[in-house]
């Protein structure tokens, strides 16, 4: 079979989806501007520096580096979406197709993430797919389910396969709380873990995040609920507000 060229499958957060049946692939990009691109405008300085860019494997550097190979195959992979676009989505159509393949194999439903480590309004880029155009990825493959988190408020025209979780950051709370009101639910990051998390936030519940990455599955009659997600990283020493410290609000 073929390779995997942008997506990515192996990822312990993302493996925690398959006890309820979903494969999931992820799409890793340099963050912010450490490709010489921005991939994420609305990002504060307390989630840069908390990013998980640096979680796990992609935060293992030798002595005296400060970059591996994961670091520059996503700077690389950034990099070809701003000066190839038409290639990459081409690529990255053809991984998706191979992740359904994939995905059969094993009797699991694959869904799919694009901004594990960015902020890209996918919803804009056309694409190609068995000789049509689509106006997006998410048009292209209308049976997959894709699902991110976002700072960026005024996303609007979301495809119907397209989940958002909208993320709060130390600056960007009035943002947060519209999108809340609006249904839209919004993940928090706290210092400790679950399930030590409160049991409500802004006056709604709060539900454990870090069970399963599978984001388009936390939703119900009650309406929008916080997504909390235990710091990790270097997010644990976070002293910019972006690591929420409450008990319960």
């Amino acid at each position: 079979m073929a390779r995997l060229k942008l997506l990515s499958v192996y990822n312990p957060k993302l493996q925690k989806g398959e006890k309820y049946g979903y494969f999931s692939a992820v799409l890793h990009l340099a963050p912010a501007t450490l490709s010489g691109f921005n991939t994420c405008p609305k990002a504060s300085g307390g989630c840069a520096a908390a990013c998980l860019n640096t979680a796990g494997r992609g935060g293992m550097f030798k002595p005296g580096t400060n970059t591996n190979k994961i670091q520059e195959a996503r700077i690389r992979k950034t990099r070809h979406f701003f000066l190839n676009r038409t290639e990459f989505m081409i690529e990255l159509v053809k991984d998706i197709e191979i992740l359904l393949i994939m995905a059969e194999k094993i009797g699991m439903t694959p869904v799919v993430r694009l901004n594990g480590t960015s902020d890209i309004r996918w919803e804009l880029f056309p694409v190609h797919r068995n000789g049509e155009t689509f106006h997006s990825i998410f048009e292209a493959f209308p049976d997959i389910q894709f699902y991110d988190y976002t700072k960026l408020p005024n996303r609007v025209r979301i495809p119907a396969n397209y989940h958002l979780t909208f993320s709060l950051n130390e600056s960007n709370s009035s943002d947060a709380k519209k999108m809340l009101e609006s249904g839209m639910n919004v993940a928090v990051v706290f210092r400790g873990k679950a399930p030590k998390f409160p049991a409500k936030f802004w006056g709604k519940p709060v539900i454990n995040g870090d069970d399963s990455d599978l984001r388009f599955l936390s939703t119900g009659t009650m309406g929008a609920v916080i997504v909390g997600l235990s710091a990790k990283g270097k997010a644990r020493k976070d002293t910019s507000g972006f690591v929420q410290d409450v008990i319960e609000s």
